[in-house]
């Protein structure tokens, strides 16, 4: 990727939008724990976006991107339910693998890189204006 004209603005929002993929997917995860399915393959997994670091030679900055969002983590957890409504032939049903704990940790991280990608943006847009102010 080398747009010369990429700045800290393009840089800070990339971020901010991998985010906030970041984000959706953690409430994806909290939001389906304690899903039950009627099969290892219908149970909810955990899923992750895995990012991509760019660098731009032309400006010298790197800039992250979301490469694609995949199922990370434990497999579905079988438990034996024979009167559940999902129950296999067996009797069995699958638990979705959502560790909550971890799924909260990760949401508390990704608001904060969130954050902090706000106030590089403010931080620049402070120092353009107070430069613009200079040549009054």
């Amino acid at each position: 990727m080398s747009n010369p004209s990429m700045s800290i603005f393009q840089v800070a929002g990339r971020a901010m939008s991998a985010q906030l993929t970041r984000m959706n997917t953690t409430a994806s995860n909290l939001a389906n724990a304690g899903g039950v399915a009627g099969s290892e393959d219908a149970a909810y997994k955990t899923m992750k976006p895995v990012f991509r670091t760019s660098f731009d030679q032309a400006t010298g900055l790197s800039t992250v991107d979301v490469q694609q969002i995949v199922t990370a983590g434990e497999k579905p957890t079988k438990r034996y339910d024979p009167n559940h409504p999902l129950a296999d032939k067996d009797g069995n049903v699958f638990d979705a693998a959502v560790d909550e704990s971890r799924e909260l940790v990760d949401m508390m991280e990704t608001a904060r890189s969130y954050q902090n990608n706000v106030e590089v943006m403010q931080t620049a847009k402070t120092l353009i204006l107070d430069t613009l102010k200079m040549g009054r």
